[in-house]
């Protein structure tokens, strides 16, 4: 095979992996947003349930006590989960730019075309509009920081419950302070978690 040959079929191979990666990544979106919406309609559901036995005193404390921790649980694995998607979406995404960089070759055309500035991350990492105000507000908006923040709260209303429970003559304030202090504690612990994923990846 001849060298033009052989560029031929090298740049026909590219152009199918870059399909294949762009459709991997476009999977990583759709298994995201399916997972976020589950876990989104559980707990509506499990709430508007908790709603129509809120007047019995009887059942209500019961009922919290195994569907709230439930529901965290499930958050808790939804959370994880769509931590490990976003690194796979960048993961295709660093594919795509390799083969980018291979497409900048091919011509002075080209090279303008698929030029680094004009693409995306990790070619112009810091043109990226979610990185413009820093990492901390990037981790912060992800769909999993979204989904743990709300899965947090659901913790945090498990906490106040259950002191209220344990202690039920203490000062009023105590169970929704310690509801807010838990909530905050385990938002921050997920942030940490997230941050040292993307570390290990080399994506922090």
């Amino acid at each position: 095979m001849d060298e033009q040959s052989e560029r031929a079929a090298l740049l026909s191979a590219l152009t199918t992996e870059h399909f294949v990666l762009q459709t991997a990544n476009n999977a990583t979106y759709t298994e995201a947003s399916a997972r976020s919406t589950l876990y989104v309609m559980v707990l509506s559901s499990s709430l508007l349930a908790t709603g129509f036995i809120a007047g019995s005193s009887d059942l209500l404390l019961p009922f919290a006590a195994i569907v709230l921790p439930a529901v965290f649980v499930l958050g808790l694995f939804t959370v994880i989960r769509l931590v490990e998607t976003t690194l796979e979406s960048r993961q295709y995404l660093t594919g795509i730019a390799r083969i980018r960089s291979y497409y900048r070759t091919l011509g002075p055309e080209a090279a303008r075309q698929f030029s680094a500035e004009n693409g995306r991350w990790p070619e112009a990492a810091w043109d990226t509009p979610a990185l413009q105000q820093g990492l901390v507000l990037a981790f912060f908006g992800t769909t999993a920081s979204m989904i743990a923040v709300i899965n947090n709260v659901v913790a945090g209303v498990c906490i106040a419950l259950l002191v209220r429970f344990l202690w039920p003559t203490a000062a009023s304030w105590l169970s929704p302070a310690a509801g807010i202090l838990g909530a905050l504690v385990l938002t921050w612990l997920f942030y940490v978690y997230q941050r040292r994923r993307f570390d290990q990846d080399g994506l922090g």
